[in-house]
């Protein structure tokens, strides 16, 4: 039957995963990963224009409808959507940002309902209604009120600053201007005013103030030129170009002022690459692309002004401890009533309530009474602490990045002791390990290798000095000044011309490439569709050969200082597949060459046999790549003029073909380039940020995971995991392509042996790879997709007969459902752990999803913390879904800052964030946490040996002040300054010391077993605490002869036993003691008895009766000798056992940071800690750089088109002459 064929759905097995390819789009549909239409690349106007004439228009999806210069069309009731009952809103959002909470009309009712929403908040809330009810309370209101609002203040004050400080960031934003066209002329506009349909003009390093629809251009055929780091951190410019018919005609502002068109396009979504949308005007209909969008967040680069129309504008134990303890002591007073109550008339309350019932009441009285073994207080020194962190954060000026005046930003109070947790590190490398600079380090040239560092030695004052001496570019009129280069010798062969394959060499560099120059103000500026192509046009222009200018036919080059024009016959330019471009040119003299540069593994095939410099150059390939140097390969070969007329009509063809044109002009291209003859090599450094491999090796140190998620090349990655040292030349890589078969055969091994006996469980389990090799895995987002089962999938096109389905086969569909689900959980499962296994991830030619699905995976099976560092928009998925995102902020662009909890400004500062700052508020929390629930069991469970006196009656065993003010000011300040200031070894031993990350990591401060630790140590103390004085005070007579065994006086003795023993315990459990510490502890049993006996005193009593009954309690009881030896006894009963077990144990089990604090002069006279340096071994490694220009086509079709070229242009002779005439100057004045 076919009837189960017809939603039957496949992967697509036909293809291999490719690893030059980026995988499919985030946002494709199946529909278009069906049918995908040919992108026909337009090769002049003509051809472009029918294209846009004869395409129809897209209807799919197209449900967002635009009217230019008309505001009044957007407000029209179908475009209307109810918000809140009858009220309506227009769908086309305001262009405000707004990422602030609260208004000053709100912030007080929001505010309060946002803090109560916590669970804790709301408990106290409860409580203190529970307070107000007589028959239930046997404490003031007072007690539960005052750390509440101090609470809910000092939140509100916090929340109040931050909101503030958004307040500002969105006013910045709003308030920038723009032109905007109102009433027929360009007026400014505030960014926030702007509507949709409105026409805007943008100059020159503008930013686009939203999503526009761009009209035309100060450049010819309106391109224009946009730096798009903001979006996806990339710094390389990339062109947009308008509609011929727009360009045509909206030049002139009254033509703008006129414009009606109206845009059907898809409604606002994620999507950066893709934009699917309709122009009608004039009657007619024209394609709308992304090419031609303009998004919110660009920089306009290099285009003096542009015009476009606005598309879219955006826009738990303890408490069950507490309950069981009240439950218990409900019942024991339920008892206590039957037995003793009723049959004590003295103790008759005139209330005939029964024994149960009291028992109720009383369960209540101790859930107030005990609440203070989880108080209030405790969540705001939680948030003092917390704040207190980031401020060290903020402040800390070793995380200071001067260059761009970046300080170190927790944007977040709330993650700061994970930061001392984190397994996994995911890493983006453009931007965020590299700076995305490219330098000319060396050459090899005709066999010969120059770039070796010349070093002068001299002595001064009988010191040895070496310096390193740069090659001086100043007899070179064109030189930038910028490039460090230290070999002398390769200018010596430059300038005497006796080498002519060295000026042949860097002549290839000046005219085979597809850079664009602007010349202004008498300065030569070079825009490159990549990195590493700007760096080598602008090395042969420091070492004499020049690229001026170009028109679409022709090259100007300076060599030497002669200027000489080329004809440019075609340009063979780069993709991902062919690795190298092109360019054959006619000489003056009538010779036709061809100059090729590209990625040596693709050069090579193409070398004429008889090339005596291969093996040499080969081996400068080796060394160039053990260096982690970006190789590039560079070769020529002439051509007669009869094999270029047969190809060049071969090539014409091609480039008119209506199908398949990529492909015909790629089997062209290979036909002229072959027996080429190699002339050398160029080696580019990709710099790496400031301390990255110290900080990858220290945080290997530490047992942190480091995975890069890049979209660049696989090669490209690959080399800069070895720059920054996260590979060694010791380091087994795998590929995608060996581990798919490792991990289907897993999958198989557990699905036969699935249910059967243990043993073949634990077999399927077993580690991948054998321990003792240090291996990496380096994945691209295809391989990826094909080993996590993430393909897509394809619906097959099969005749769709409507058979109705049976129960059988809906059950046997839904079975296989489930079993793939179950094999897609289990593959992930398994790639997670061999990954894990891998001492280095590096996934390349990932999507910004597909880096978020891999922190997921991570997150999801192995419950460990996670951070993710990048440093563009593209980043931001993977930012957000790890734990602690991390932003690096600079020139890459504010949105990975914006959606991340931290920022600073380079990669290097991430070992100071986790190793220092981190471990320290792990540590400080955890020591925090132990302490305070400690002094609180020990302060709470008084109350509980209490009840057994008193009849299980609620009664409290201290004042009700005393109770008020024990976790506000008599025991907070030294826990507090603990969380706060403490530290167990120094910053610079932190950093010196990896190894003590560790115990963060596996959460050995703060768990199950610490928490009951200190429970126990609390109950004891309050056993101390309870029964010590009540032992002292049986049966005794005071010194005066009066008995001072009272319940106040008892209650003042225990209290100030409780204060003392639990500051001095603060002051055992201290590290690093300073004059606040020292003051916090001292200070606070000063304020204690200084407190204490003004509420005891009789002038507050006179004033306030009923709150203040301990008249005269503390002068008459703390008189007493006696008294004062009972707390001497009751501190040194709860300290001395404490201050023995900490000596056998820093003896006998001295933990690491123990130890390093033990030896930690001895570690400041030593010799700071240095990197590691990795094994060198010439010509082992096969790595190769490929050619890495950026993952987009170059500007060659642009250029051969004429479109980028001006129609009226200034001569170029004006800057040469005013570069002569400076140099003139400079020499008669020397």
């Amino acid at each position: 039957m076919h009837s189960d064929r017809d939603s039957e759905t496949t992967f697509d097995e036909d293809s291999q995963p490719n690893d030059e390819v980026m995988p499919y789009s985030d946002d494709e549909t199946e529909d278009e990963l069906e049918s995908p239409l040919p992108a026909v690349e337009p090769e002049q106007n003509r051809i472009n224009r029918e294209a846009e004439e004869s395409r129809e228009p897209v209807k799919k999806d197209c449900s967002w409808q635009v009217k230019a210069n008309d505001r009044n069309f957007h407000e029209q009731p179908q475009f209307k959507k109810t918000t809140f009952l009858c009220f309506k809103k227009s769908k086309y959002a305001g262009n405000a940002i707004k990422t602030y909470k609260y208004n000053a009309i709100t912030f007080l009712p929001l505010n309060l309902l946002e803090q109560f929403k916590r669970v804790a908040n709301f408990y106290f809330l409860v409580l203190l209604i529970l307070q107000t009810i007589p028959q239930i309370t046997t404490l003031s209101w007072y007690t539960t009120l005052v750390p509440l609002l101090l609470v809910l203040g000092i939140t509100a004050i916090k929340d109040l600053v931050d909101d503030i400080a958004r307040h500002r960031m969105d006013n910045e934003v709003n308030n920038r201007t723009c032109d905007v066209i109102r009433d027929g002329r360009f007026k400014t506009a505030k960014w926030k005013d702007i509507q949709v349909g409105d026409i805007i003009r943008l100059k020159k390093n503008a930013f686009v103030p939203a999503d526009i629809l761009l009209l035309s251009s100060s450049e010819p055929n309106s391109l224009c030129y946009v730096e798009t780091a903001e979006l996806d951190g990339e710094t390389n410019l990339k062109f947009k170009m308008s509609l011929e018919v727009t360009d045509r005609y909206l030049q002139e502002e009254s033509a703008m002022a006129e414009f009606d068109g109206f845009i059907e396009c898809e409604e606002p979504n994620n999507r950066l690459d893709k934009f699917t949308g309709t122009l009608f005007w004039r009657s007619r209909t024209y394609p709308l692309d992304a090419d031609k969008i303009l998004l919110r967040g660009c920089k306009i680069r290099n285009t003096d002004f542009c015009h476009g129309v606005v598309i879219f504008r955006h826009l738990i134990t303890i408490f069950i401890v507490l309950i069981l303890v009240s439950a218990g002591l409900a019942i024991g007073h339920t008892y206590w009533e039957q037995q003793i109550g009723n049959t004590s008339w003295y103790l008759y309350d005139g209330e005939d309530y029964s024994p149960p019932y009291r028992g109720f009441l009383n369960f209540w009285g101790y859930i107030i009474v005990l609440n203070t073994m989880v108080p209030i207080s405790l969540y705001v020194s939680v948030e003092v602490i917390r704040l207190g962190q980031s401020y060290f954060i903020n402040w800390d000026l070793q995380m200071y990045y001067s260059e761009k005046d970046t300080p170190a930003k927790a944007r977040t109070t709330t993650l700061n002791e994970q930061l001392g947790q984190i397994h996994y590190i995911f890493s983006d490398k453009t931007g965020t390990l590299t700076q995305n600079i490219m330098a000319f380090k060396k050459c090899c040239i005709n066999g010969q290798t120059y770039g070796k560092h010349e070093v002068i030695a001299f002595t001064s004052n009988s010191v040895n000095f070496f310096l390193i001496q740069q090659v001086d570019f100043s007899w070179n009129i064109y030189a930038d000044g910028k490039l460090a280069f230290c070999d002398h010798y390769l200018i010596e062969q430059i300038r005497c011309g006796k080498e002519t394959e060295v000026r042949q060499f860097f002549f290839l560099l000046a005219i085979c490439h597809t850079v664009m120059v602007d010349a202004s103000d008498g300065q030569l500026n070079y825009q490159a569709a990549s990195p590493d192509e700007g760096a080598l046009v602008t090395a042969a222009r420091n070492f004499g050969f020049a690229f001026l200018s170009r028109t679409q036919n022709t090259i100007t080059i300076s060599e030497m200082g002669i200027e000489r024009t080329y004809d440019v016959l075609a340009i063979l330019d780069f993709n991902s597949d062919r690795k190298r471009m092109s360019v054959i040119v006619r000489e003056p003299d009538g010779n036709i060459k061809l100059y090729c540069k590209g990625a040596d593994t693709v050069i090579y095939e193409r070398l004429h046999p008889m090339n005596p410099q291969r093996q040499i150059t080969q081996e400068a390939l080796d060394i160039f790549a053990n260096e982690t140097l970006r190789t590039l390969c560079l070769c020529y070969k002439d051509i007669s003029h009869d094999e270029y007329e047969a190809w060049n009509k071969k090539f014409m063809e091609a480039s008119v073909a209506a199908s398949n044109r990529d492909e015909a002009l790629d089997n062209v291209y290979e036909e002229i380039e072959k027996n080429l003859i190699l002339l050398g090599a160029t080696a580019i450094e990709d710099k790496l940020q400031d301390g990255v491999p110290e900080t990858i090796s220290k945080l290997a140190k530490a047992d942190i995971k480091i995975w890069v998620l890049t979209g660049d090349k696989k090669e490209t990655a690959e080399n800069i995991g070895f720059s920054c040292e996260l590979l060694t030349d010791e380091t087994t890589i795998c590929y995608g392509e060996d581990i798919s078969a490792l991990l289907q055969t897993r999958l198989e091994n557990q699905n036969n042996t699935a249910g059967s006996n243990i043993n073949s469980s634990q077999r399927t389990n077993e580690p991948f790879f054998q321990s003792g090799r240090n291996r990496a895995l380096i994945i691209t987002g295809s391989w990826l997709n094909e080993i996590l089962l993430e393909k897509k999938m394809k619906k097959k096109k099969l005749l769709k007969l409507k058979f109705p389905r049976t129960a059988e086969e809906k059950e046997k569909q839904i079975q296989s459902k489930r079993r793939a689900d179950v094999n897609k959980e289990q593959q992930q499962r398994n790639f997670v752990d061999l990954a894990c296994e891998c001492s280095a991830v590096i996934c390349c030619r990932v999507t910004p999803k597909q880096k978020a699905m891999v922190v997921e995976l991570v997150k999801k099976y192995k419950k460990a913390i996670t951070l993710a560092i990048g440093d563009g928009a593209n980043d931001v998925n993977m930012i957000k879904t790890a734990h602690i995102g991390v932003g690096i902020s600079g020139q890459e662009g504010m949105q990975a800052v914006m959606s991340s909890d931290y920022s600073f400004g380079q990669f290097r500062y991430l070992q100071r964030l986790l190793l220092v700052h981190g471990r320290w508020s792990y540590i400080r929390m955890c020591k925090f946490l132990r302490y305070f629930f400690y002094k609180n069991f020990a302060f709470t469970l008084v109350h509980f040996w209490y009840s057994f006196f008193n009849g299980y009656s609620a009664q409290t065993a201290y004042e009700d002040w005393f109770i008020t003010l024990y976790n506000v000011l008599y025991s907070s300040l030294p826990v507090l300054l603990v969380g706060l200031l403490d530290q167990d070894v120094s910053d610079k031993l932190s950093l010196r010391f990896p190894g003590l990350y560790i115990s963060g990591q596996k959460d050995l401060l703060f768990n199950y077993k610490k928490f009951f630790v200190s429970l126990i140590h609390g109950i004891i103390t309050s056993l101390i605490i309870f029964f010590i004085p009540y032992g002292a005070y049986l049966q005794t007579m005071g010194q005066d002869g009066e008995a001072p065994s009272d319940y106040q006086s008892f209650a003042v003795t225990a209290a100030s036993s409780l204060i003392v023993a639990v500051n001095f315990q603060m002051g055992l459990d201290t590290s690093y003691w300073t004059f606040v510490n020292a003051f916090s502890i001292f200070g606070s049993i000063a304020l204690y008895f200084g407190i204490m006996f003004d509420l005891h005193s009789a002038g507050i009593h006179v004033l306030f009766p009923s709150s203040f009954q301990f008249t005269g309690t503390a002068p008459n009881a703390l008189r007493q000798p006696y008294l004062w030896l009972t707390i001497l006894l009751s501190v040194a009963v709860c300290l001395l056992p404490v201050v023995a077990l900490r000596f056998l144990s820093m003896t006998i089990w001295p933990s690491a940071s123990d130890k390093i604090q033990k030896n930690r002069k001895k570690y400041k006279a030593e010799e700071q800690w240095k990197r590691r340096q990795s094994t060198f071994r010439r010509g082992i490694s096969s790595r190769r750089s490929a050619y890495a220009f950026s993952h987009q086509r170059g500007y060659a079709d642009l250029i051969a088109s004429g479109r980028s070229i001006r129609k009226k242009r200034a001569p170029l002779d004006a800057v040469l002459r005013h570069k002569v005439a400076e140099s003139r100057q400079v020499g008669e004045t020397s």
